[in-house]
């Protein structure tokens, strides 16, 4: 990997259709973003990734897909509504509103803001005179707290509507449908519950890309657990968040375990894993003890028991709750910068790619007649046979060479070239994007020849 700003970065995406700003040909919508052809896939990818590593291959792992839209009680339960606030505050001087703590963190990167309660903020604001990074001026109101969840309402009359929310998260999903997937699995603890989809926050200051949005997505997973094994499953689930990571690309060096100075008061414990982004270090995955809280408070909110019947020794209890969620945007983007190089050829051309797991990449395989007017007839017939198979594209505009640098753009690990040879004895030749090596390989064993190199 190689170093790249977050603008350069945002124009390669746009340029080859990774991602788009959202609604831009109405000057866009602020930290909202598209994903193009290229990003779509590649979502894709990573989302089956973590299914398969979190759902497929773990005992006792059951997927779900939960409503976007619950019950209010269920946000009085867990907490969000009367909690779920970011520290607000004004600059008096130019207007612009700010987080707290991000502008602690920004001013120094030394300090933990998360650590600090709302009056140890603000003395530490007045007494470091933290500058407003829009004016550069001290001078801001008073700390105020500012509900982060996106308010609706359900009803068709004015009369009989009432309030519903836009999820914050997805784990209270998992919450609700506890029961329901202990009765319908029969399994027994520990058993864990993963979805994937769409959560919603009205962040204060979103940005640094994909990084911070209004509307992203998880892929959470919570794992129930009794009481006395929690530790030992936490720190697993840590280490596997890690692992996971690695065996997708990337280098251990680029992250770090981030323990929680300053735990919520339902967690015993919590860490996240950051990733070294062009801003700093950021959180890509989460990982937490959340103890009994979660399912005691949702059996005193609905009246339904939470306990689990231990069926050796009938023992009642209500589970813990270890969770390990990981942002999909924010390691989508993590893999981007992961993923992009600079190599200088023997020639002095600089030569820019992005070299992603074949089993993320967008496209595993371009087709590409070496010359169009007698190659191209075969190399349809090739990509139309591939496609069934593959994500694959196909290409016939420009020299060979501008073809293959676009491919090496779109992380695209083989590039299969057809040729005289292929005509001739059904023999094409395949590139490999890391290190430009060529092979030839018999028409008929090109699936043999990929599918190895792209499992996970």
């Amino acid at each position: 990997m190689d170093e790249i700003s977050m603008k350069d970065m945002v124009n390669i995406c746009k340029q080859y259709g990774f991602i788009y700003q959202g609604s831009e040909i109405y000057g866009g919508l602020a930290n909202t973003w598209d994903y193009g052809p290229l990003g779509s896939l590649m979502k894709d990818n990573i989302k089956a990734s973590w299914k398969k590593r979190f759902i497929q291959e773990r005992d006792n792992a059951y997927e779900l897909d939960s409503a976007i839209l619950m019950h209010p009680r269920v946000w009085e339960a867990s907490g969000h509504v009367a909690s779920f606030t970011d520290p607000l505050i004004d600059c008096k001087n130019c207007k612009t509103r700010h987080r707290a703590d991000n502008l602690i963190e920004e001013f120094s990167s030394d300090v933990d803001a998360d650590a600090m309660n709302d009056e140890e903020m603000m003395e530490y604001i007045k007494k470091n005179k933290v500058p407003c990074p829009k004016c550069g001026k001290c001078d801001f109101t008073s700390l105020r707290e500012f509900n982060l969840m996106f308010q609706t309402s359900r009803g068709v009359t004015s009369e009989k509507q009432s309030t519903i929310y836009l999820r914050p998260e997805n784990a209270q999903g998992e919450y609700v449908n506890y029961l329901n997937v202990k009765r319908t699995t029969r399994s027994n603890l520990p058993f864990s519950i993963g979805q994937v989809g769409k959560a919603f926050r009205n962040e204060i200051t979103p940005g640094n890309f994909t990084f911070r949005t209004i509307e992203f997505e998880q892929m959470e997973y919570q794992t129930f657990c009794k009481q006395g094994t929690d530790h030992e499953i936490y720190e697993y689930f840590k280490d596997y968040a890690k692992k996971y990571f690695m065996d997708l690309g990337i280098p251990e060096k680029m992250m770090r375990f981030h323990p929680h100075e300053k735990l919520a008061h339902y967690a015993k414990e919590a860490c996240d894993i950051d990733y070294k982004f062009p801003f700093g270090f950021g959180e890509i995955n989460g990982t937490h003890n959340r103890t009994d809280f979660d399912l005691k408070r949702h059996e005193e909110y609905s009246g339904e028991k939470m306990e689990f019947i231990e069926s050796e020794t009938n023992e009642k209890f209500v589970p813990y709750i270890i969770e390990s969620t990981v942002g999909a945007d924010r390691l989508f983007l993590a893999l981007l910068f992961n993923g992009y190089h600079v190599q200088q050829m023997d020639n002095g051309e600089i030569r820019e790619y992005m070299m992603f797991h074949p089993f993320i990449a967008p496209y595993k395989m371009a087709v590409l007649p070496l010359v169009k007017k007698y190659h191209s007839e075969k190399a349809k017939e090739l990509y139309r046979r591939l496609r069934k198979e593959f994500a694959c594209d196909y290409d016939e505009s420009g020299s060979i060479g501008k073809r293959y640098r676009r491919e090496d753009m779109m992380g695209t690990p083989y590039c299969i070239t057809v040729d005289d040879e292929t005509l001739e004895n059904d023999t094409v030749t395949i590139r490999n994007i890391e290190t430009m090596e060529q092979v030839k390989v018999k028409v008929g064993e090109i699936e043999n020849f990929i599918l190895p190199k792209i499992r996970f």
